[in-house]
């Protein structure tokens, strides 16, 4: 096996890794391009091209600076700026000038359409000529000012000497607009600026959904390190105290983390003991009870007492930025997906191309003049208009996700439904996902009148979940407390307090029903009552997973909760399940089902399952879920059934059907209209109706999909 060039030269050298923001990726074809030539300059050794993110990591010789990577991206037809932090995400702005640049073309090509129709309507003439200019008055500043994302771009490809695929589009909107401007002054009958803007339109509006996306994608890391405290109380060595920003703290300072604080970096308990909720990275609802000696990470919440902690790890070396690597990096097997537009794409744009050129140099050989063989030309190039097949797609997918909409499924983007009709294994987050994530007494029959007021009177004093969790449950059945006096809580052991000159007790069990969830109830010396909690499953929970396996997607457990409570949901439902897993873990798994050839749609809710979120062929997360996980998520489904899983699949496999439907009526349209038009037989104004009437039928062959989401 051959080693690429750059390899070979930094092969004995210690590697650098440099991060650099490329807005200008726009297809599939963008990321092989990238690696296998960046990997081929002198000092390279690889390139890694994460697509959603619309960056570039490269491992090159540490002798080569920034601005020779940025020229060997400049020499490849790619703008690229360095990034100071391998966490952040491009500030290019695509989304807000692509939207700019759609209202424009939008707005135009309503006016153009509007004078566009008087001359179809037979004026001719003075009024013609007059409705041309009037056109053109339009439509010259909107070509120039809408197309510079496919001008700039085709630009910088050819001038690198590649070609992508916003050369064809410049080559047809410039050729279309400068015949119609031919025709304008030399007062032709026809003149087509409607055609130029209105592909213009429609090609703005696919460019700024797909940026809309990557904003989202990228907007699933941000939401992480929002968690990371912005600062702690770092004590000197001479006992004082100061506040410090989370970036200037380092290993071996010591903080003081107080009660209802997060913690600004990872660390080792000096002093104290308090309860952390470490939900965020393993998942488990309960809190955790930590003493001296006992790690803690970044981002934790200590909901007890106040504790001093050893630094151990800051900034970037925390838990929780490794969580967003690893969320960042996972995603990179999502970002190579190539939507069934863009397979299309490939083979279509460059073939009737070719096609318009062929009809041109035909037409010329056979005699015709270069107006004529430019016009059989330019007539064949809006025949072929791929707006039918650019609609074929997002026309489906719109009302798919209209339809999913109304049953409680928010789809962020048309490929999440193309990947999730593909989805041939599903993987389940517990607590939160298959369950409600909220933990409720299962039993209070064992506790009396007078049990139970003294219970509501000590779970009141709390904000430990199972405190709250039994408050609400007893207030709901009309309980109200006795009069308990006294209360104190201790962080791992629970509440106490008097009660008519005797000490009772809310908290942990003795005994081995210490390491079930649970809550004891101790009056004096009388044997303490076990409150049973549980979490119960979604209602539906069963019926989803059997109608899944019906489908061909069986599912699984893939939880960081403890490994008794998965162990029970896997055979209350029937399926395999691991417990104990934190989000290296869960990527893991997902990564060894992908290596096996699966498909995996992982559906979770914590902040530590975004990574798995990421790297999952397509996910879904609840409504009620972390934001990082909404974000890192495709979809999000509303309410408490788990139902709208399986309504999104089964809705998603009939999108496809309809998307294949559509191309072969787009194609079918071509295999006619072609021939026609490289015959001389069809008139660029016919050729803008019949085009037009291509889209109408893919728009009304979409419309089937209302009902999808049944």
């Amino acid at each position: 096996m051959n080693r690429p060039a750059g390899l070979a030269s930094v092969a004995s050298a210690a590697l650098a890794s440099s991060r650099f923001a490329v807005p200008g990726m726009r297809c599939a074809g963008c990321i092989a391009k990238l690696e296998q030539g960046l990997a081929n300059v002198p000092g390279i050794a690889a390139a890694r091209v994460n697509f959603t993110a619309k960056q570039v990591e490269v491992s090159h010789d540490p002798a080569l600076d920034t601005p020779a990577l940025v020229k060997a991206f400049a020499s490849l037809g790619f703008e690229a700026s360095p990034m100071g932090d391998a966490l952040a995400g491009p500030a290019d702005g695509e989304a807000r000038a692509l939207v700019k640049a759609l209202a424009v073309a939008g707005f135009a090509a309503m006016n153009i359409m509007l004078l566009s129709v008087s001359v179809w309507s037979g004026a001719g003439g003075i009024t013609r000529d007059l409705f041309h200019w009037l056109s053109a008055l339009i439509a010259l500043p909107t070509v120039a000012y809408a197309g510079r994302p496919f001008f700039q771009s085709a630009w910088r490809a050819l001038k690198a000497r590649h070609t992508n695929m916003d050369v064809p589009i410049s080559i047809g909107v410039l050729l279309a607009t400068g015949l119609s401007l031919f025709e304008t002054i030399t007062h032709g009958r026809h003149a087509y600026f409607d055609s130029a803007v209105m592909l213009l339109f429609f090609l703005l509006a696919g460019r700024w959904l797909d940026a809309v996306m990557r904003d989202r994608a990228r907007d699933g890391v941000s939401a992480l390190l929002k968690h990371m405290a912005s600062g702690a109380l770092i004590i000197d060595d001479d006992g004082q105290s100061h506040w410090m920003k989370a970036e200037d703290i380092r290993p071996g300072m010591k903080m003081l983390v107080a009660a209802g604080e997060r913690l600004a970096a990872d660390g080792v308990i000096l002093e104290g003991r308090s309860h952390f909720d470490q939900s965020l990275i393993t998942g488990e609802a309960m809190p955790v009870a930590i003493g001296p000696g006992g790690r803690v990470l970044a981002g934790t919440l200590n909901s007890g007492d106040a504790v001093t902690v050893a630094v151990t790890a800051a900034g970037a070396d925390t838990s929780i930025a490794d969580i967003a690597r690893l969320m960042q990096d996972a995603g990179q097997g999502r970002s190579r997906y190539v939507r069934i537009a863009d397979r299309a794409a490939r083979l279509y744009a460059p073939a009737v191309h070719t096609l318009a050129l062929l009809s041109f140099i035909g037409w010329m050989l056979a005699g015709a003049g270069w107006h004529e063989s430019l016009l059989i030309a330019v007539a064949v190039l809006i025949i072929t208009c791929p707006c039918a097949l650019g609609l074929a797609v997002p026309a489906a997918q719109i009302v798919t996700t209209g339809a999913l909409m109304k049953a409680g499924v928010l789809v962020k983007d048309g490929s999440a439904l193309e990947r999730l009709a593909e989805a041939d294994t599903a993987v389940f987050d517990k607590t939160g996902t298959l369950t409600l994530g909220q933990p409720a007494p299962a039993d209070l029959s064992v506790l009396g009148p007078t049990e139970a007021g003294i219970a509501l009177a000590l779970a009141q004093c709390s904000r430990h979940p199972l405190s709250e969790a039994l408050r609400a449950a007893l207030t709901a059945t009309g309980t109200l407390p006795q009069r308990v006096t006294l209360v104190t809580e201790t962080p791992g052991e629970g509440l106490t307090g008097q009660w008519n000159g005797r000490l009772v007790k809310l908290g942990r069990p003795a005994g081995d029903a210490g390491a079930a969830m649970a809550s004891a109830l101790t009056i004096g010396d009388a044997p303490e009552i076990l409150i049973r909690f549980a979490d119960p499953m979604r209602p539906d929970a069963a019926n989803t997973i059997t109608e899944l396996a019906a489908m061909g997607v069986p599912a699984r457990i893939l939880s960081g909760d403890r490994a008794g409570p998965v162990a029970a949901a896997g055979a209350a439902l029937a399926i395999p399940a691991q417990g104990g897993l934190d989000p290296a873990g869960k990527l893991a798994a997902i990564k060894a089902l992908a290596a096996d050839g699966r498909r995996v749609l992982m559906v979770g809710d914590g902040l530590n399952d975004g990574p798995a979120l990421a790297a999952g062929h397509v996910s879904m997360a609840p409504g009620a879920a972390a934001d990082a996980s909404r974000n890192a998520a495709d979809a999000v489904f509303l309410g408490a059934s788990l139902a709208p899983v399986a309504i999104a699949i089964r809705a998603a496999r009939a999108t496809q059907a309809i998307v294949k439907q559509n191309f072969a009526l787009a194609i079918a349209y071509n295999v006619i209209a072609v021939p026609l038009a490289i015959a001389g037989l069809v008139t660029p104004l016919i050729a803008a109706l019949a085009m037009s009437g291509s889209s109408i039928i893919v728009v009304a062959n979409a419309l089937r999909l209302k009902g999808a989401a049944r």
